[in-house]
């Protein structure tokens, strides 16, 4: 694996917010892999983690401080509105 290849996590959460940081690092055009464990523990036939924490994404090493600048962003800002 090449350091190009390697993946970093940038993000756990609930499958909501994952849904709208997934657009926005699409927007950026930072590529990224997303795991749900949630889903993937159902489909096996048993249940493990909470909805709140389901969603990991994983972004290239050298997408890394730019995905969590995006994300930090989006957090800080989405605590203001509510």
């Amino acid at each position: 694996m090449s350091m190009s290849d390697e993946l970093k996590k940038v993000y756990v959460g609930s499958k909501v917010e994952g849904l709208f940081l997934k657009e926005m690092l699409t927007e950026s055009g930072i590529g990224f892999m997303e795991k749900d464990t949630l889903q993937s523990s159902v489909q096996a036939g048993w249940a493990d983690g909470l909805p709140g924490d389901s969603v990991q994404l994983f972004v290239n090493v050298e997408n890394y401080d730019k995905a969590k600048a995006l994300i930090a962003s989006y957090m800080a800002n989405r605590e203001v509105k509510e």
